[in-house]
């Protein structure tokens, strides 16, 4: 067989894997979909995801499947001490698929690993100072999310932040929310939108940060917790915390940024 011959057919089998590969992923997480959700998975969520008995059954439903694909394709790795159990498992990814109801997803494409540390960790991060100098500065964080594939989790916060679903502060919602807007490369604020009008998304959002930044810098009270006001990507984060955990709170001080997040999200849990 000629050079020729065999590049063609290597080009051709690869277009057809690339063609194909969606419709393989699809089939199969539809056949995850369709497998029971275990008995002690059940008690996992009744015992700390108390929100998951708050939501129409239709989406308890779609949370039960997207927690099956998620747990099916999704790494998670222990540090410090920290033994990977069902319970772990399945309180992060509840929360996580939490983000994913009422809409086409790819079940955060990017994201292959989620690390549990038992509490805060340190991290270290390179900043510039106002000179340009580059510092490396240690960090105490609940969480944090990789652009590569990783969200770093403390697992008391996390554990928390699914049983007290009421106070705007939820580490998994925030770190998954960062996740949602790198699809589209660096966090800035804009995750992909599909159909939403984009410029009226960044009208809204711009302004509303705005405010947030202008309030924080004088030190008042805000329904939005003023790391919101670090930029624009910490922002959307902020505001999907309390969208989902204080959303009666949220439409009644920030109608105009509820609907937009209701529109993005798709769901509207004033209702629920």
């Amino acid at each position: 067989m000629s050079p020729l011959i065999i590049i063609a057919v290597i080009t051709i089998g690869l277009i057809g894997y690339v063609l194909l590969k969606p419709r393989w992923v699809e089939q199969r997480r539809d056949k995850i979909k369709s497998q029971p959700f275990p008995k002690e998975w059940r008690q996992i969520l009744k015992r700390n995801v108390p929100f998951f008995y708050s939501m129409p059954t239709d989406l308890q439903l779609q949370l039960k499947q997207h927690v099956l694909v998620f747990l099916a394709e999704k790494d998670f790795q222990g540090f410090e001490g920290v033994e990977i159990t069902d319970e772990i498992r399945v309180t992060i990814a509840a929360q996580a698929c939490l983000l994913l109801l009422n809409r086409k997803t790819n079940y955060y494409r990017k994201l292959k690993s989620i690390y549990v540390y038992p509490a805060a960790f340190v991290a270290h991060h390179e900043t510039k100072d106002s000179a340009g100098v580059l510092q490396n500065k240690p960090r105490v964080l609940s969480g944090e999310s990789w652009e590569l594939g990783k969200v770093i989790l403390s697992w008391k916060d996390s554990k928390h932040g699914a049983q007290v679903f009421n106070d705007g502060h939820n580490v998994v919602i925030h770190e998954f929310a960062h996740q949602l807007d790198q699809e589209t490369g660096a966090a800035n604020g804009a995750p992909f939108l599909r159909h939403r009008n984009r410029e009226c998304w960044s009208h809204v959002l711009a302004k509303e940060f705005e405010k947030l930044q202008r309030k924080a810098h004088r030190g008042e009270d805000t329904l939005l917790d003023h790391y919101g006001a670090t930029n624009p990507a910490e922002f959307f984060a902020v505001a999907s915390e309390v969208f989902f955990e204080r959303p009666v709170a949220l439409k009644r001080q920030h109608s105009a940024l509820y609907s937009q997040l209701m529109g993005f999200y798709h769901i509207n849990p004033v209702i629920w």
